[in-house]
């Protein structure tokens, strides 16, 4: 008989708020469980984040129990049985264990159970239906074990159901395997996909932007969104045309600076040429105010800082500030073609390493001082002597700074004959 599969060196069973919590709910003809994520990552040997508990006890019985204990609990979503109990300040998600009577989509109806099997078989992964008992204890009802060591994302039961019950989980399929999976997705899983498609217009653009942030930055990113594009999937989300060397030069060009995976620089590789990709992207997805115009800074004329000087440079740093200039030169190394000089690109990527612009020293009442009242002309001549300061490397003498000054004036009274 083969020896249990058990979860070693794993306090959070034990002790702190997930273990406090499965105590709470072991017992008294009850049973309490750690379910999904927190499982898989932990057989993985990967950080556990976030731990959802499942339980025999129905949502009542969670609340007496939690208020008898001295715990707040919340019932976020107490009728699919999810009750929330926050213990040490941490939030801890319960949920009673389920069983569909209909489905269509995240508004199934379900009824409460004590199955763990049938409750194992609702979920989306074979990988994510294993559950462990307090002492460490895997079960696994959908063949997950085997698909874990594989590192195979494989649907529990018929695929093409388990996407029609919530269609957000053909991004999810290929979410998940970025993450955790190896070699081609599942055949089944992703033939699944491509049949479902069609379903994709129907979830809202919110859901979609996160799971496909999410999925941008998994360690398998760029696999997955190829065979996604191969898949047709990436143009229904994006309606575009995705770029996918310059997305592998972007994965690429982080690791060689040593940049944590950043879901927009890889988006705006994907999906950005101009700035109308971006206002295309943002209307999409409905992504954020600072999400648009990330995109739309990255994507306007980067094509002009190919072979830029030092000098040239400094001036788009000034006006960009350091993170859209960052962002704008990175998308311009990686719509290079990898024909461009890395050592070179580098420089000019980090230059904000180097170098802070200063201050613009000049103000308005340096020129009202000088004759010029307010109104559009005082704001021209200050455009003038800004543009003539950077033009001679943001110098900060007196002398040099009264000269640049003076000149300015000069020219805008010879420029409107004044």
């Amino acid at each position: 008989m083969t020896a249990p599969r058990r979860i070693i060196d794993a306090p959070w069973l034990t002790a702190g708020p997930a273990g406090r919590v499965l105590a709470l709910l072991n017992g008294d003809g009850e049973e309490a469980r750690a379910v999904g994520g927190a499982v898989r990552n932990a057989l993985m040997g990967l950080d556990v984040g976030e731990i959802d508990i499942a339980t025999t006890a129905v949502p009542d019985d969670v609340m007496r129990r939690a208020t008898a204990a001295g715990y707040k609990s919340v019932p976020t979503g107490i009728e699919h049985g999810t009750v929330t109990l926050v213990v040490e300040g941490t939030p801890v998600e319960v949920t009673t264990l389920r069983e569909d009577v209909e489905t269509f989509g995240r508004k199934a109806k379900v009824m409460f159970g004590r199955d763990w099997q049938r409750d194992a078989t609702r979920r989306d992964f074979t990988m994510n239906g294993l559950s462990a008992s307090i002492d460490g204890v895997v079960h696994d009802h959908v063949g997950g074990l085997p698909d874990l060591d594989a590192r195979r994302v494989r649907f529990i039961g018929d695929p093409d159901r388990r996407i029609a019950e919530d269609y957000l989980r053909i991004l999810r399929f290929f979410r998940i395997h970025a993450a955790y999976g190896a070699g081609a997705p599942d055949r089944d899983g992703y033939l699944a996909c491509i049949r479902g498609g069609d379903g994709l217009a129907g979830l809202s653009a919110e859901r979609i932007r996160m799971e496909l942030l999410k999925l941008l930055v998994a360690p398998g990113a760029y696999a997955a969104v190829a065979a996604m594009v191969d898949a047709g999937l990436m143009l229904r989300i994006v309606a575009g045309v995705c770029y996918l060397g310059p997305l592998a030069r972007m994965i690429g060009i982080e690791t060689q600076l040593g940049l944590e995976a950043n879901a927009m620089l890889r988006f705006g590789a994907l999906g950005v040429a101009v700035t109308e990709d971006a206002r295309r992207l943002t209307q999409r997805l409905r992504l954020t105010n600072e999400e648009n115009k990330t995109l739309d800074s990255m994507g306007h004329r980067w094509w002009r800082l190919k072979g830029m000087d030092e000098a040239h440079a400094r001036r788009r740093l000034y006006r960009l500030g350091a993170a859209r200039y960052r962002n704008r030169m990175l998308l311009a190394w990686a719509r290079d073609g990898g024909g461009g000089d890395a050592a070179e690109w580098t420089y000019l990527v980090t230059l904000p390493e180097r170098w802070t612009p200063p201050t613009f020293p000049l103000k308005a009442a340096d020129f009202m001082a000088r004759g010029i009242a307010k109104g559009p002309a005082l704001g021209h001549v200050l455009a003038l002597a800004e543009d003539a300061w950077m033009a001679n490397d943001f110098p900060m003498e007196v002398d040099v700074i009264t000269v640049i000054a003076d000149q300015t004036i000069a020219r805008f009274k010879h420029d409107h004959r004044l």
